[in-house]
């Protein structure tokens, strides 16, 4: 994860960096339909450590959450709508929230947690001299595609067709690309399986199953995070081993998966809200990478795909994800 800060364009930040006894208020548009569960513990976790930070909600900091899904529409109403209204500062969730609220908000800081390739999305210039008046959280940099198709082809040896399911768009492109390249490596194949919304991912998968050797990728944006529970049901019925970039897909359910801890992506956020609002200009903020979580894997999944032929396993193992080290999954006991 890349860690980027900007100083605002417009405007002197004296105008918002104002003391944090006065009432400051934010909006945080979300990627997810309102009672989307992993939106709510993102949402959770930020607030939480906005508490710890010394902002009391309704005491010192209003924060009003408002639920675009994966509708671009929906996006710019929500735009339309707050730029009505005073807001300190703005936090987008997405690749899509983002670049709709960069062309909305003017002035008004704009905190970014979870995008893809911030640069060639057209958030920010470079890395080390972002400019304008965004700041954030990049979660993946283009070369994680071959990195979700080499740990895949060692849990799942026998796969050599794999399936990339993506929305395209820039940074989307590029884990395609870094996959591609993974995979002429391996000398297996890569299919390109682009998507928009729900009803074009059941085609997908309906397209792609069949052959007991295909896996499946999914990347990291808005539409498949608005149908994570699909997704992984889908991979359940067709029994393909996938692996996806957070935590919360195996929680569901799926195989395995490999990127980072989307509350602490919030939580960090919350820290870069804190910083502002108390007068830190966005330039002053570092950049910094961020490790890898290590892999979890579905047991329910494994012993679906995996299974043994003596001893049990509680079924309540079924529900929990365990780490996992590169090299294969073992047998699941049924």
């Amino acid at each position: 994860m890349v860690l980027v800060g900007s100083a605002a364009a417009v405007c002197p930040l004296g105008a918002f960096a104002q003391s944090s006894q006065s009432m400051r208020r934010i909006v945080v548009v979300m990627a997810y339909k309102e009672d989307d569960p992993n939106g709510q513990m993102q949402i959770g976790a930020f607030r939480e450590y906005l508490t710890s930070l010394g902002w009391t909600e309704g005491n010192n900091i209003t924060v009003d959450v408002r639920y675009a899904g994966s509708d671009p529409v929906r996006a710019r109403e929500l735009a339309a709508e707050l730029l009505q209204q005073r807001r300190d500062l703005m936090v987008s969730n997405s690749n899509l929230v983002t670049a709709i609220l960069q062309k909305e908000v003017g002035s008004i800081p704009l905190v970014f947690i979870s995008v893809s390739d911030p640069v060639g999305s057209g958030f920010i210039n470079e890395l080390a001299k972002p400019g304008g008046n965004i700041t954030g959280f990049a979660n993946f940099q283009p070369s994680m595609g071959s990195k979700w198709l080499e740990k895949l082809h060692e849990v799942a040896p026998h796969v050599d067709r794999f399936g990339l399911l993506f929305h395209p768009e820039p940074p989307n492109f590029g884990y395609l690309k870094s996959a591609q390249e993974a995979a002429a490596l391996l000398k297996v194949s890569l299919v390109d399986l682009s998507v928009h919304d729900s009803v074009e991912i059941a085609k997908a998968f309906a397209a792609f199953a069949g052959d007991a050797r295909s896996g499946l990728i999914v990347a990291p944006n808005v539409v498949t995070f608005a149908n994570s529970a699909l997704i992984v049901e889908l991979a359940t019925k067709y029994r393909m081993p996938s692996i996806y970039p957070f935590a919360f897909f195996a929680k569901e359910g799926g195989l395995i998966s490999y990127g980072f801890d989307e509350r602490d992506q919030f939580r960090q956020g919350a820290v870069y809200v804190d910083k502002i609002l108390r007068g830190a200009k966005p330039s002053e903020l570092p950049r910094r990478n961020s490790r890898l979580s290590s892999i979890s894997r579905s047991l329910r999944f494994s012993a679906l795909m995996y299974p043994c032929t003596s001893s049990n396993l509680p079924t309540r193992s079924l529900n929990r994800t365990h780490s996992l080290k590169p090299g294969g999954i073992p047998c699941v006991r049924s």
